[in-house]
């Protein structure tokens, strides 16, 4: 696969395009969708961390509030205290990157102070004004996530017209705001917000038409992993729910990673790591076979 970006900043150099790169999610939180609570103290969170990037993990992405559907928000410092201690212990331990999964900038300013190298928000810079500034001070990447309104609100009967058209239209937009408030492109990183104030079918359409999205001239992150579309699918017509830690949903997981990559993704955002190094491995050959004019471009990433 031929050569598409490469991100230097502060210490770290990473290439997007030749093969995936895999984000390891890491949350510090009581009550997120997947694994809430499990990864709480922070001996337990600092272990899984390692753990992680052991397993392959390019970027580490560290949260202390859950964005799942109808959440409610957490203080500030709430969140600073659940996150700046696991990052500062993994910072002096790892030389791979840390991200920040926060909508607050005081958070980010907290976490990058203790060691954390990339911001991950979901809000693509909307919901704290002093966020850019943040970023484009520390001279770190930006993840911009499309998400339709806020975690409350995202997921009461979600509507588009066009739902590649106007998330595309979003990211373009945020990519501009974020250029206007001295953030360079080749800082930026763009995310489709794959079950953020999504359907079924507006998440299938996206992970179908990925490649859309190459026309932005950023590297393209998908989260997928254990998301309720994978849910609702291998429930299919059964009563009752899936568990989000059931066995199938991470084999339906990596079904979506595979789909990812061959449309177009050059990172994916997971839980578990081990498992999707091994089909990157796979799906990333694949996709070289297809020969460079089809290799995941990604145009302007440096402008």
């Amino acid at each position: 696969m031929s050569f598409c970006h490469e991100m230097i900043w502060n210490a770290h150099r990473m290439t997007f395009g030749e093969s995936t790169r895999v984000m390891g999610i890491l949350n510090v939180t009581p009550d997120s969708f997947s694994d809430g609570g499990k990864f709480y103290p922070l001996e337990k969170a600092v272990s899984h961390g390692l753990f992680l990037a052991r397993a392959g993990a390019d970027v580490l992405d560290v949260g202390g509030e859950s964005t799942r559907p109808f959440s409610d928000p957490v203080p500030p410092d709430e969140e600073i205290r659940r996150v700046v201690p696991v990052i500062r212990a993994l910072s002096r331990e790892l030389d791979i990157p840390i991200s920040i999964d926060t909508t607050k900038a005081a958070v980010a300013q907290a976490a990058i102070e203790a060691g954390a190298s990339m911001i991950n928000d979901v809000s693509a810079l909307r919901f704290d004004p002093e966020m850019a500034s943040v970023a484009r001070e520390s001279g770190v990447p930006v993840i911009l996530m499309h998400m339709l309104g806020e975690p409350k609100t995202m997921q009461k009967a979600p509507h588009y017209e066009d739902v590649v058209g106007e998330i595309f239209l979003f990211l373009e937009n945020a990519i501009r705001r974020a250029r206007e408030k001295g953030i360079p492109k080749r800082l930026l990183i763009a995310d489709p917000g794959i079950g953020f104030g999504k359907t079924l079918d507006h998440n299938l359409t996206l992970m179908a038409q990925l490649e859309t999205f190459a026309a932005l001239g950023v590297p393209l992150l998908v989260g997928p992993s254990r998301k309720a579309f994978i849910r609702t699918l291998l429930k299919g017509d059964a009563p009752g729910e899936i568990s989000p830690r059931a066995p199938q949903v991470e084999v339906g997981t990596q079904a979506a990673v595979a789909a990812a990559i061959m449309n177009g993704a050059h990172m994916v955002r997971v839980h578990d790591v081990e498992k999707t190094r091994q089909t990157a491995r796979i799906v990333d050959a694949l996709v070289q076979a297809r020969g460079p004019q089809k290799s995941r471009a990604i145009t302007g990433a440096a402008s």
